[in-house]
């Protein structure tokens, strides 16, 4: 069984900070590329963020780039997403998910979710 369970989420003000985690059970991580994503309220799902199964490559959706930090510790199987500077428009569920195949961003594994919720 393959779970990702992602936690960190919360409300915080405007020009906070919140660091997620996203811990995977069931595999090892260390070989694929992972990634997350967010639901805002009147939008469909964004990309927010990827990093590859080294953790050497990132990629950023431009709304959060600069402001969020996506990062991964292979031997604790958890990935990460440090988000500074938040703002009201980064309020949505975050979901981790994982690609199990060669770096395909075929993301088949999906967490819950963990609300973020930014006032103004």
């Amino acid at each position: 069984q393959v779970q990702l369970v992602e936690s960190g989420g919360g409300l915080v003000q405007a020009g906070g900070s919140l660091r997620l985690s996203c811990a995977v059970v069931g595999r090892t991580i260390n070989v694929v590329r992972m990634a997350w994503f967010r639901l805002a309220p009147g939008k469909e799902r964004e990309f927010v963020a990827d990093i590859s199964s080294s953790g050497r490559r990132t990629n950023y959706a431009d709304p959060v780039n600069g402001r969020f930090t996506i990062s991964r510790d292979n031997a604790k199987n958890t990935m990460y997403l440090q988000m500074n500077s938040l703002r009201p428009e980064d309020t949505a569920v975050y979901y981790c998910a994982l690609d199990p195949f060669d770096n395909t961003r075929t993301y088949v594994y999906w967490g819950q979710g963990t609300q973020v919720t930014v006032s103004s």
